[in-house]
């Protein structure tokens, strides 16, 4: 069964020098080796993957979601904002926007765009 394996997210992006720049410049995550598609990154025990596509950009829902514990939140957000990334804010059904950080009960989440508009988010309160 699927359920038994590893999944890896997949971001397609159309200039993987300039992903490179953005992944590990601007957001600090570390390679974790090339891989015959593209890079291999590591995020906390898993990893994900970035590799060059025409499909690039096209998905405009989540891509993929780190999960935050809720003393480590807003400290990643700042250091999110230092490093030049522009949060964004939709209509949501729930929760309040709070200075680009939507708010709900217990739950914050942020999200983010990479240069190829893959969008990205970090949050709380999902955690097993």
């Amino acid at each position: 069964m699927l359920s038994d394996f590893v999944a890896i997210p997949v971001l397609a992006v159309t200039d993987l020098e300039r992903a490179r720049a953005y992944y590990e410049g601007t957001l600090g995550f570390t390679s974790a080796g090339e891989a015959a598609e593209g890079v291999m990154y590591r995020a906390g025990s898993g990893q994900f993957l970035v590799y060059p596509s025409g499909y690039a950009g096209t998905n405009q829902a989540t891509a993929v979601s780190f999960q935050l514990s809720g003393d480590r939140f807003d400290a990643e957000v700042a250091d999110l904002r230092d490093r030049g990334v522009e949060l964004q804010t939709f209509d949501a059904p729930e929760g309040t926007w709070q200075d680009g950080v939507l708010v709900q009960g217990d739950m914050k989440a942020a999200w983010f765009s990479d240069p190829d508009g893959n969008v990205l988010n970090v949050e709380t309160g999902t955690q097993a």
